[in-house]
């Protein structure tokens, strides 16, 4: 918990440059249209044109938090089994993600892109704190998505705990970050390439996660031998010292 309050304050910090951030933004949009993924406006034009939907998708996404840190005492309560290894893929994340942000800020397609609706701005439940660039906030954080890469590790995390037990159930937990994938880009705060962008930092985390995993339990398993050696010498030579008569007897 203590690691992700420093995380946001050093990912607030991150990705200042917005001169940068609008020409990265527009280096973005070009490769999507190249490659015919720029579909934000479409999405974000049929969102708001409905309000219902569009109070649904704000709640999602500024509650989102509150799913991440459920999750992570659900499973240090519940499955302390994949405990460590959730953690530690958290954790890789977040410590991957901040130099990505600082190096290469990019403006969010609600900044970026003509036409697009602020959904978020327009229906907050905080009020219209996501345009005020002065709240202390990283606006140009847009590459990858931290929403969505944070509700992969969730579905991750659910996956891992309950594929054994529950396997239906596991694999249900995959629509969370489909559901965030289309709130984020739907109401304006990323592009498709941010989605790209976040399923590799959570493969990588894993894949970092495991390795650590890995040499920490190699680690525990070389102590052990290495401090066994003084107890076996001990043992070989008590019997021999057990056959030599005193000094006295002799």
């Amino acid at each position: 918990m203590l690691w992700l309050v420093v995380f946001t304050r050093l990912h607030a910090a991150a990705g200042k440059d917005v001169a940068a951030a609008t020409a990265n933004a527009h280096a973005v949009q070009s490769a999507e249209q190249t490659l015919h993924l720029d579909i934000e406006r479409t999405v974000n034009g049929w969102l708001a044109g409905n309000v219902l939907v569009s109070h649904l998708a704000v709640y999602v996404y500024r509650l989102y938090y509150l799913v991440i840190i459920a999750v992570l005492v659900w499973v240090f309560l519940r499955h302390a089994g994949v405990y460590r290894r959730i953690r530690r893929t958290l954790v890789a994340m977040t410590v991957l993600i901040l130099p990505v942000y600082w190096a290469l800020p990019l403006s969010p397609p609600r900044f970026a892109l003509p036409g697009v609706v602020d959904i978020v701005a327009a229906y907050d439940i905080l009020g219209h704190a996501s345009r005020d660039l002065g709240n202390g906030q990283n606006h140009f954080s847009a590459m990858p998505s931290l929403h969505v890469g944070w509700s992969l590790w969730c579905a991750y995390a659910a996956w891992s705990a309950l594929r054994v037990s529950r396997p239906r159930l596991a694999l249900l937990a995959w629509a969370f970050p489909l559901l965030m994938v289309a709130v984020v880009i739907a109401t304006g705060n990323h592009y498709v390439l941010d989605v790209v962008g976040s399923m590799v930092l959570v493969a990588v985390s894993v894949a970092v996660a495991t390795a650590w995993g890995s040499l920490v339990r190699r680690r525990h398993r070389a102590r052990p031998a290495a401090e066994s050696d003084p107890v076996d010498k001990a043992v070989v030579a008590e019997p021999a010292a057990a056959h030599t008569p005193p000094d006295e007897l002799r």
